[in-house]
């Protein structure tokens, strides 16, 4: 571990704390309005969304996925990122076309109570998931796991960003995030300055890793295009922040995060490519980088890791906190409740951060499968504004997506591997492309089936009269 490290922590926790304004009304608290009341401008909220889903598991797992699958890796995770586009579309419909104040208010009128909590159930996952994650990236980065270095990194870690969260709730977010990106966008650029003037690595690196349809790469990318439909609308960070602003505001902040999201990423992930082509034989990512960098640049990205880690946790905290209070209704939203909403989804991502699964991007896969049964939602109601989709369609869809994840998580484990069998495939994307399809597909087929035997009932009905 670089010594640096804690004193950089520090310094940066001590500016986060200081810019962090204490919240005053549940306005403020739960949608990140200024003390005035103003919403916030373009340039916050588009900063906002792009440093909120820039976590820090996102970086390894751009990285990592170069370093073992060339710069198809790096694209697949990026493609992600179109989600902002697909997000600024199904919130412009929900929003101002609809007219609904929130998803769960949409899926509660289409299909009852049950289309809202299994709503809250999946993002209720997501969300604790997402402070394991970035607590998991934050205690590897100081020692290894189950060390002692890495035990306190994370308690401190965890500790500082609730109670930076806790005293002024989103708009503590929203200010916080925007020293944040700055300081990441500069931080990633000093980078690529190191990387650009170094004479060992040069752009034929990034083709280390020839494109082959059946690798984990391209596949990879086919996954990403697939799920980008629905991951927007289940993550409750980006859903959030489509919902504090005015329209123009927040169709722009949605299209400029794609594109400077992306790209962020995807230099970000070059790294693991160049490392990935320089690498000797059972050589790390890590020691590739450092062999080639040095310790200053490697600093550099580990305060890149530790800046996004924080952003993430404060906004996954803010979301918490209004899905409880706000969304579900189970306490009264008052400033006390949303701090203790916080504090008990900080618990749940410590307990699984020492006792659960390590594979940060079995996290992603496993949520984004999940989700994948609010595709026909998207497909259907909210751009179709179909209203004759029985319930019965949804809670197959719901059942699919659920059965899929499950799949993919003992699939991806090791502990079962009926995909080999029933159909040759080995690789865990592979099985993940496939279970992909099916759940897509079988989606929207419930979804197609209940509008017309919906259709066909009532025209029945109507006849008979």
């Amino acid at each position: 571990m670089d010594y640096r490290l804690p004193v950089i922590l520090g310094l940066f926790s001590a500016a986060c704390l200081l810019l962090s304004p204490l919240a005053k009304s549940g306005k403020s608290f739960f949608q990140g309005h200024a003390a005035d009341g103003r919403a916030p401008g373009l340039l916050t909220l588009t900063f906002s969304q792009v440093t909120t889903w820039i976590f820090a598991r996102s970086l390894m797992n751009a990285a990592i996925l170069g370093f073992y699958y060339g710069i198809w890796g790096t694209l697949a995770y990026a493609a992600y990122y179109l989600s902002f586009l697909t997000g600024a579309r199904i919130v412009d419909h929900i929003r101002f076309k609809h007219n609904y104040d929130s998803i769960q208010s949409f899926l509660y009128d289409r299909f009852g109570t049950v289309g809202s909590q299994t709503y809250n159930l999946v993002i209720g996952i997501r969300l604790i998931s997402e402070v394991f994650a970035n607590l998991l990236v934050i205690g590897v980065l100081f020692g290894v796991a189950g060390s002692t270095a890495y035990v306190w990194a994370i308690i401190a870690f965890a500790l500082v960003a609730l109670v930076y969260s806790a005293i002024g709730g989103l708009q503590a977010s929203l200010r916080t995030d925007f020293f944040q990106m700055v300081l990441f966008l500069l931080t990633l650029a000093v980078l690529m300055v190191f990387v650009i003037v170094n004479p060992a690595l040069n752009l034929t690196d990034l083709g280390f890793k020839p494109f082959e349809l059946n690798d984990p790469g391209p596949i990879l990318i086919m996954v990403a295009l697939l799920q980008i439909w629905s991951y927007p609308m289940h993550d409750p960070v980006m859903m959030d922040r489509g919902f504090i602003a005015d329209r123009d505001t927040t169709w722009r902040s949605f299209h400029h995060a794609a594109w400077l999201s992306a790209l962020c990423i995807i230099l970000f992930g070059s790294l693991g490519v160049f490392a990935g082509a320089h690498a000797l034989a059972e050589e790390s990512m890590n020691a590739v980088l450092t062999r080639f960098l040095g310790e200053g640049p490697m600093l550099l990205f580990s305060i890149a890791l530790i800046v996004s880690a924080m952003s993430t946790l404060d906004s996954t905290l803010s979301s918490s906190a209004k899905l409880i209070a706000v969304d579900m209704k189970v306490l009264q939203p008052t400033l006390a409740n949303g701090r203790w909403v916080m504090l008990a989804f900080m618990l749940l991502g410590l307990l699984m951060v020492f006792f659960g699964n390590k594979d940060l991007f079995s996290a992603v896969a496993v949520s984004g499968t999940a989700s994948m049964y609010l595709a026909p939602v998207i497909f259907f109601c909210v751009w179709g504004n179909n209203k004759s989709i029985p319930l019965w369609s949804y809670m197959a869809a719901f059942l699919l997506s659920i059965t899929g994840a499950v799949l993919y998580f003992t699939e991806s484990s090791g502990y079962t591997t009926w995909f080999n069998m029933a159909f040759g495939l080995e690789h865990k994307y592979s099985k993940l492309l496939l279970i992909s399809v099916i759940v897509l597909l079988g989606g929207v087929l419930a979804f197609w089936l209940g509008s017309l035997f919906k259709s066909r009932a009532k025209a029945v009905a109507e006849a008979a009269v």
